[in-house]
């Protein structure tokens, strides 16, 4: 595929931001970034080892402990949060081409997602005006509390590759806006966005110490997370890793938020025909080739309806131009990496060693010899004890259960050790609503899938721990203490 790519125009290339200023590796580290649609180094960046984590955790430390931003009023820092949006949207050109050039998500969707991150800090900076930093509630022991919401202390944000900007601002900015002093640290496949970002907070007089941006392998996100001068870790990524955390966390009572792996399923209910299911069930098959956490991964029919369902999807399948990210009809690039491709043709392989039916797909798409394509692919005739239908692929790999009554869909969406998204697909509301009520997930929408950062998201069971978003995502990077008095204090504010 020949696109001509390249890296953003860095002021210091090859430097890690370290609080608030640009600092070569200590170690001389670099981690190349490669472009998944044509398997082109077109990038490389400094790789944080441990003097330069020490360095940060240290920054982060003094700026918390003694320095301005945690005493600052609400609405002081969500005005430095607003300099960094208005930054950012400068430089919405070069976060668009770091999500294609590093994920392979097509470029016109790309465009759109660069501005709602934009949207989404400005959403957070707004927030200082409604958070419930401080409250004054009775005491029936007499006199007044004062229920306050403080800072975390030093936290660490740690994002995917999959989102990487989105991930990592769900965590930073309501930080910040916390009043915490925060360490960023991205996949080492998708660190450009992070930098471009540290980038902004600069210009933005972010105080020093405030914000570090870290790019490094993954050996970094262990040590930071071990580390006592961290009181915080946000990470998104997968259950296997998350469970490591919280254990290397809880050992020393850091908190955590952790939004993990998921095995959404989608229940079609048989009031809503299915050439009302097919276009609003894709999407969220394919968007970023089915690398997201929250995919519609298993689909549940009525058994009479099966055939229709399978022939529909796999129509529709046939259909996703597959390619080129920067082709304006390209509705699905590659998968982030060879190691990514192994693993979803694994399952593929799996699939069908376990009976399930390759309906279509399971292959290169043609004449895409470089870059790693793999066609949307469908499965029916599955079980729900599959691997295909309890794993979490990461590929855009769905399988069709069916089931012989609406108790039976219920019971097998719920027959899952993650509990992230879901779907009931019915033109009833009342009927949807109250099957949404009995399914073990965080988030469930009628007809689709919806995603929105000014509301609460996150998982049941092993799909993590903690919410972000909404005032829940700024709630995580806060601690709660009661403050009993005999009156009102005279000055209500944060403390200086």
């Amino acid at each position: 595929m020949s696109i001509t790519i390249s890296a953003p125009s860095f002021t210091h290339p090859g430097h890690l931001f370290i609080g608030g200023a640009w600092h070569a590796p200590a170690a001389g580290g670099h981690i190349e970034i490669t472009a998944p649609f044509n398997e082109q180094v077109f990038a490389s960046v400094g790789e944080a080892g441990p003097l330069d984590i020490d360095m940060a955790v240290a920054a982060a430390r003094r700026a918390f402990d003694d320095g301005p931003w945690p005493r600052m009023q609400p609405a002081e820092r969500a005005a430095r949060l607003m300099d960094m949006a208005a930054h950012m949207e400068k430089r919405l050109a070069e976060f668009a081409s770091a999500y294609t050039n590093q994920v392979g998500m097509p470029h016109h969707i790309a465009q759109m997602a660069a501005g709602g991150a934009v949207a989404m800090v400005r959403y957070f900076a707004g927030l200082a005006e409604t958070f419930p930093f401080e409250e004054l509630r009775p005491s029936p022991q007499g006199g007044i509390a004062m229920v306050v919401r403080e800072p975390v202390g030093v936290a660490v944000c740690i994002a995917p590759w999959n989102a990487p900007l989105h991930t990592m601002l769900l965590k930073v900015v309501p930080a910040l806006l916390a009043g915490c002093a925060v360490i960023a640290k991205p996949s080492p496949e998708t660190p450009l966005d992070a930098l471009i970002l540290a980038e902004c907070a600069e210009a933005a007089g972010i105080p020093q110490g405030v914000l570090s941006v870290l790019t490094a392998g993954r050996d970094a996100s262990d040590y930071l997370m071990r580390h006592e001068g961290v009181d915080k870790v946000s990470f998104t990524g997968s259950t296997a890793v998350g469970k490591h955390i919280a254990a290397v966390c809880g050992a020393r009572m850091a908190r955590v938020t952790m939004e993990l792996g998921g095995k959404s399923a989608a229940i079609v209910l048989d009031d809503i025909p299915i050439d009302q299911v097919v276009p609003a069930l894709m999407p969220h098959i394919v968007l970023l080739a089915g690398q997201q956490c929250a995919a519609l991964s298993r689909i549940l029919v009525s058994r009479k309806r099966g055939d229709e369902l399978v022939e529909a999807i796999s129509t529709a399948m046939e259909r996703v131009n597959v390619g080129d990210p920067y082709d304006a009809t390209t509705l699905m690039g590659p998968l982030i990496a060879r190691r990514q491709l192994d693993r979803v043709n694994g399952y593929i392989v799996q699939g069908q060693r376990d009976g399930a039916r390759l309906v279509t797909g399971g292959k290169r798409p043609a004449g895409l010899n470089q870059g790693f394509f793999i066609e949307p692919t469908l499965f029916a005739d599955a079980d729900n004890s599959m691997a295909i239908c309890r794993e979490e692929i990461f590929g855009p790999v769905s399988a069709v259960i069916e089931y012989d009554s609406e108790e039976q869909a219920i019971r097998i969406a719920n027959d899952s050790p993650y509990g992230l998204s879901g779907a009931i697909y019915t033109n009833d509301t009342d009927h949807a609503y109250a099957i949404a009520r009995r399914i073990r997930s965080g988030n469930l929408t009628q007809n689709g899938r919806i995603i929105d950062f000014t509301l609460p998201y996150g998982g049941f069971k092993s799909s993590g721990l903690g919410r972000e978003g909404g005032l829940e995502g700024v709630e995580a990077f806060t601690e709660v203490k009661t403050v009993f008095l005999p009156a009102r204090p005279s000055r209500i504010g944060q403390k200086t």
